[in-house]
């Protein structure tokens, strides 16, 4: 078992080595979104990172920490796709060899870029989990270091500068909604929330289709649970004893969406804002569309829209299932 003690000074040193090397994102205010929910409510836009996700940020910051004997080594991932884009880019900015293992579930869209960014794509397995088991193996048999894609240091202080970023510009939010995967991203901000101001409610989300998180919470620790198909498939997959733990302190809750209500917020987000979004990134405002978030009335509400790496066929099937039915 890996213990993690990433804390916000990590984040705080990752945001300096960043600095000038990823996109800070802009804070979207959804005029509309908040009417609905009679809150005020800041969408943060990283989908408009590099690699189109906010998975560049934890990816370098981790290429970042390798030895020149690591580096020679060349790394290995395993990820749904997102964290694959960033780790290829990652390593091919410093001429490092970077072995990519993916579900068979992953978007076209993501294996176009990882081949994009030089990374060295094997497709194996439905699920994530099948996918990371591989590139654990592989790592063990070429001596390749294996970056994880949430269960890391460096990798959790670097997802947290996207936290630091919109708290920066909005440091009396109130509550923050983060889509809940591996919880790379959701351990990151928490450790920043909590630093600006520990009153801030960090709320996990994720969907019924993946929803350890969810109930290993409740429980107490970790519990099994049954997985289906998802639209966002970037949150899809187990969750680590490491991520659980450091997450236990710092983050307040979490929600369960349903699918046919991520589709919705997908369609939604590009009818209203003309911004592509991919299932994952919209979980936070499903939830709120659907009035999951308790105590959100008059608060100052910020959600992740983690990624835009989204096939435009899936677009244009969630346009015509939702166009004219008054969604």
């Amino acid at each position: 078992m890996k213990m993690l003690t990433a804390t916000f000074q990590d984040v705080l040193i990752a945001a300096k080595r960043l600095k000038g090397r990823v996109n800070a994102t802009p804070l979207l205010y959804s005029d509309m979104l908040s009417a609905d929910v009679g809150a005020d409510v800041y969408i943060k836009m990283e989908a408009l990172q590099k690699t189109g996700s906010f998975k560049m940020r934890g990816a370098l910051n981790k290429i970042d920490s390798l030895t020149a004997e690591e580096q020679k080594r060349g790394v290995i991932t395993a990820s749904a796709g997102n964290h694959a884009q960033a780790v290829a880019y990652a390593s091919s900015l410093q001429g490092i060899s970077a072995q990519i293992i993916v579900p068979a579930t992953t978007p076209q869209t993501k294996l176009e870029g990882i081949k994009r960014y030089g990374g060295e794509l094997i497709i194996h397995g439905d699920l994530y989990d099948e996918a990371e088991a591989h590139a654990l193996e592989l790592a063990e048999e070429t001596g390749r270091v294996f970056v994880n894609a949430f269960e890391d240091d460096l990798v959790v202080a670097g997802q947290g500068t996207a936290g630091l970023e919109a708290l920066l510009e909005e440091p009396d939010t109130d509550i923050i909604l983060v889509p809940a995967g591996g919880g790379g991203l959701l351990c990151g901000v928490a450790l920043a929330a909590k630093a600006v101001n520990p009153a801030i409610k960090v709320i996990g989300i994720q969907t019924h289709a993946s929803p350890p998180w969810y109930y290993s919470f409740k429980a107490g620790k970790l519990v099994d649970v049954e997985y289906k198909s998802s639209y966002a498939e970037g949150l899809h997959g187990g969750i680590t004893q490491g991520n659980f733990d450091l997450a236990q302190g710092i983050v307040d809750d979490f929600i369960l969406v349903e699918e046919d209500d991520v589709a919705k917020a997908v369609y939604w987000m590009a009818k209203q804002h003309h911004y592509m979004l991919e299932g994952s990134a919209v979980v936070g405002i499903a939830a709120l569309q659907q009035g999951l978030i308790p105590d959100v009335a008059g608060k100052k509400v910020l959600t992740i829209a983690t990624g835009g790496n989204i096939d435009l066929a899936r677009v244009a099937e969630f346009h015509n299932r939702f166009e004219g039915s008054g969604q």
